[in-house]
């Protein structure tokens, strides 16, 4: 049996549009399927901010599978433990947050990939190969190349390692994680400051100019559409909270003010 491919590795690093959500808060085994039929082909899990352990994680990269989306997961930081863990319960792929160095950047392309690329520990018929039989040699060349690694560009240091964490081998997306970049170049959710702007600029000709793919969350259509404008081709929708708010506020809107 061989290992699942990746549907949107290929077509990221290509500069195709990809769609997906990130989710923060709806840890549940609909939530695959649910976001399948709103049009996603991703749905990025968060362990940063929202408390998910990797139990839970597993059990809705294990979701994914029959629903056709691919499993994606943000680890809280970039320690080998929450990296390769990670991929072997199941994920396709994995973002980092706050990447501040080429150095940083290159421990995580090895945390996250076999050798010779990487120094990432072998297991065989586990949850990310589906518990199947097969040849280790293509299985280890199958699972490598499935990987997709996202470093997230957040914060001044960042910006200035910027050139050197592109250029890493095995560092598939640069994700603009805008709330935090305002913050640490001191002009906090200032997103048409000149400052943030040339930032965002810079991101997106350093991205295309080593063949990376560019990611960015979307809260409304309007934030979709602007920053694809900009470049970014991966596009998340999230909050997921924020957006089950809006929409039932919206619904519910006729109603108080009748009241």
């Amino acid at each position: 049996m061989s290992v699942r491919t990746s549907t949107i590795k290929r077509r990221v690093l290509a500069g195709d549009t990809v769609r997906g959500a990130m989710v923060f808060e709806f840890f549940v085994p609909g939530i695959p399927q649910i976001l399948k039929s709103a049009d996603c082909e991703f749905a990025l899990f968060d362990m940063e901010h929202a408390g998910l352990g990797f139990e839970t994680l597993k059990m809705l990269a294990a979701a994914c599978r029959g629903a056709g989306i691919e499993p994606l997961v943000r680890v809280p930081r970039s320690e080998y433990h929450f990296l390769a863990r990670a991929l072997d319960v199941g994920v396709h792929g994995v973002m980092v947050p706050m990447v501040e160095s080429a150095a940083e950047a290159r421990r995580i392309a090895e945390a996250t990939h076999y050798p010779p690329q990487g120094r990432r520990g072998a297991a065989f018929g586990i949850a990310h190969d589906d518990y199947a039989g097969g040849d280790v040699e293509a299985k280890l060349a199958a699972l490598d190349a499935r990987t997709l690694v996202i470093a997230q560009i957040e914060s001044e240091r960042g910006l200035a390692e910027l050139e050197g964490i592109a250029a890493t081998p095995g560092i598939d997306v640069l994700w603009l994680g805008h709330f935090d970049l305002t913050n640490f170049l001191g002009i906090p959710g200032q997103f048409d400051h000149p400052r943030y702007l040339d930032a965002v600029r810079a991101i997106v000709d350093t991205g295309r100019r080593h063949g990376k793919g560019l990611g960015f969350m979307a809260a409304d259509a309007g934030w979709a559409k602007r920053y694809r404008d900009f470049g970014f081709n991966m596009i998340a929708a999230g909050l997921d909270s924020s957006l089950l708010q809006s929409a039932i506020r919206a619904t519910l809107a006729p109603l108080k003010a009748e009241c």
